[in-house]
């Protein structure tokens, strides 16, 4: 099984790493480091990461990590990893 980090992700990982970089480069690039390293290790037990709470799909799962979601989809020969999600509370005023 291989990992495809989709275009949607990597924009989005792009975005938060940027944003992350205005205070601290140093953390932004540990933050990417730690990501993907966290990605790499769903490899080995896909299933164990909770099923999506964005899609009504068994093969669609949420990797939680450091209150970001990653959300990718299990295929027969790969995972795709392809949703980058940032937990919000959305306050009404």
């Amino acid at each position: 099984m291989k990992i495809l980090l989709k275009d949607t992700f990597l924009n989005r990982l792009d975005n938060q790493t940027d944003f992350i970089a205005i205070d601290s480069p140093k953390s932004a690039r540990k933050f990417k480091k730690e990501i993907l390293h966290a990605i790499n290790k769903i490899i080995d037990n896909p299933r164990s990461c909770r099923k999506s709470i964005y899609f009504d799909d068994e093969t669609i799962r949420d990797l939680i990590f450091k209150g970001y979601t990653i959300v990718f989809k299990i295929n027969t020969e790969n995972i795709e990893v392809f949703g980058f999600v940032k937990y919000q509370n959305n306050v009404v005023d």
